[in-house]
């Protein structure tokens, strides 16, 4: 059996760049361990890091990725960052076993509707979407941000990422199978 292929959209916006950081070295483990990734990250805009990740040493993997990527703890445009995916790469990474890491805490601004749009269609897309977001950690925890109730619908799965134990939990994940969808 191959496993099944991860694609990693991480927020790279101010609110998330910290979070960020930890989940490329977690993103670069995955990759050096024969899981096939492909990474990308958003703030106004979307870059494609896959190859900027290569290499032996993560510190210096994410530190190419932080050079090259101009828009590194910016502002978020995540509904023009999915637009952008969907149009331009989906076809190209994704296949029908494909799992989809989303890593964001929803903080977006714009229009709703085009955010819910374009979710929708990455999870048409894909066999699991994976929401990981760091604001779950609090304990009872609503999304209540536009953003974060235009993205709930579209996901198969909405959990944690802020911490090594969140991460560990996050591999037990990954490793299940991917659970059933009523279309």
């Amino acid at each position: 059996e191959r496993p099944a292929p991860l694609v990693v959209l991480a927020d790279i916006s101010g609110s998330m760049s910290r979070y960020s950081r930890m989940l490329l070295h977690f993103v670069h483990t995955l990759s050096r361990a024969g899981t096939r990734v492909e990474s990308f990250v958003f703030g106004t805009r979307l870059s494609r890091i896959t190859r900027l990740l290569a290499g032996l040493d993560p510190d210096e993997a994410v530190a190419r990725v932080t050079a090259a990527v101009p828009d590194w703890s910016g502002g978020t445009r995540l509904a023009d960052s999915l637009r952008e995916f969907n149009r331009h790469w989906a076809r190209r990474t994704l296949d029908s076993r494909a799992t989809v890491l989303l890593i964001t805490d929803g903080l977006a601004h714009g229009d709703a509707a085009a955010l819910a749009f374009e979710a929708e269609r990455l999870h048409k897309s894909c066999a699991q979407l994976v929401w990981l977001n760091p604001l779950l950690r609090a304990p009872g925890f609503e999304p209540r941000a536009s953003g974060m109730r235009a993205l709930r619908p579209h996901v198969d799965r909405f959990v944690p990422a802020h911490n090594l134990a969140s991460l560990q939990q996050l591999v037990g994940l990954l490793a299940a199978p991917a659970p059933e969808r009523w279309n």
